[in-house]
């Protein structure tokens, strides 16, 4: 079936985040919201039809998934990726971020370093911040639009601070990079040479733009399969957020158990019963929808690349090479952060992602959401259009 992702889907009042929470969040509501990680978009037909069913059911019992759950997530990352995952090594979380925390908890003590690529998804630096561990920024860098690991300093860093644990991203939230089999490998080596735990945030993997194409870090080679944790999920692919659900890949055998122990002192044991049936029916019948809505966001992003040039010139877009997070450079603008972000709300009316919380590096960035009806993207470019023309006559 042909699947509408121009239609306009009324959020408010279904306790959205995104679309409920302006006033809670010290926001106007008058503003329009292109920010959090999740999109417009009806999730596909199949699913939908497999929550109701469930629904109908009527008993929300305890529930664990069955062997035709991992069968569905391998058969996806092998025919995605060339991914041939054993799913004995997979454990279930209610979230990539619980379970970055919980590697976090179990790899590493009080006071250890642990290394991320700034500007990067600020989750992160919460997580390692609040779990006492000591911050340790290789900040990327930026050349002529594209954005590089100064694997030098990165390796500086890790023997300097006595890194324990890398935490990375990939594809890049917010800059957009899909880091190549070549990057990656160079990563693993300098982290497996030091002793460096990887986790690997691959939950955009599914998100890459023509010409480019995820390398599933658990695919560089035997030798790094057993110092690395690759956190996966539907929940950005399918738009499921909300129905907590992820998967994550752990090969060593102790690790992974020291895992599961952990799980057990936070107290979680099994998982949603809608998560379940959503992950499940997803992978296994939701690759149509999928590849409509890659479709449909290259046009978007289409779009947005062609508005900019054509009347908002100071603002550059970085071309992403994966995710529907758009890292904007706004440092033409010549505005503070501050300023900027004030700009963003209160001119143009938006409610955009500031740069500065993502850390090093993204001061004079906003970072923009397209995954939405092309009709709200083009009201977003316009009400900034507008602004900046008015601030450029003052």
């Amino acid at each position: 079936m042909k699947y509408d992702f121009d239609e306009i889907v009324n959020r408010k009042n279904t306790n959205s985040l995104k679309y409920d929470f302006f006033k809670e969040r010290g926001k106007s509501e008058k503003l329009l919201p292109l920010w959090v990680a999740d999109m417009d978009f009806k999730v596909p037909r199949e699913v939908t039809e497999a929550l109701i069913k469930k629904a109908e059911h009527g008993i929300f019992g305890y529930s664990e998934p069955k062997e035709e759950y991992f069968n569905a997530i391998a058969s996806w990352f092998k025919r995605r990726h060339g991914w041939e995952m054993d799913t004995s090594k997979l454990v279930l979380s209610s979230s990539v971020v619980y379970a970055i925390c919980t590697l976090i908890q179990i790899l590493t003590k009080e006071g250890d370093a642990v290394i991320i690529n700034q500007p990067v998804y600020y989750p992160f630096e919460e997580s390692i911040r609040l779990n006492h561990r000591k911050l340790v920024v290789n900040e990327l860098v930026e050349m002529d639009g594209k954005y590089f690991i100064d694997f030098l300093d990165f390796e500086k860093k890790i023997v300097e601070n006595n890194v324990k644990l890398f935490v990375l991203c990939n594809p890049h939230n917010p800059v957009g990079r899909v880091w190549s089999r070549g990057e990656l490998q160079r990563l693993a080596r300098i982290c497996l040479s030091n002793g460096v735990f990887v986790i690997s945030d691959e939950i955009h993997a599914d998100f890459t733009y023509p010409g480019f194409k995820h390398t599933a870090y658990a695919t560089l080679g035997e030798e790094f399969q057993g110092s690395c944790a690759i956190c996966t999920a539907p929940t950005k692919t399918f738009n499921l957020a909300g129905l907590h659900n992820a998967n994550i890949y752990i090969q060593d055998d102790g690790i992974r158990n020291r895992y599961k122990r952990q799980l057990a002192v936070h107290g979680y044991s099994q998982s949603n019963i809608m998560g379940i049936t959503a992950c499940q029916v997803a992978y296994s019948l939701g690759e149509e929808w999928f590849l409509q809505l890659k479709d449909y966001l290259v046009g978007n992003l289409a779009y947005l690349r062609k508005y900019l040039k054509e009347n908002i010139p100071k603002i550059k877009l970085i071309e992403p090479e994966g995710t529907y997070l758009i890292w904007l450079d706004c440092r033409n603008l010549g505005l503070s952060d501050k300023e900027l972000s004030n700009f963003i709300k209160t001119d143009a009316q938006l409610w955009l992602d500031d740069g500065y919380v993502f850390g090093s590096g993204g001061s004079g960035f906003e970072r923009v959401n397209i995954a939405c009806p092309r009709s709200v993207l083009s009201k977003a470019l316009e009400r900034l259009a507008f602004a900046i023309k008015k601030m450029e006559k003052k």
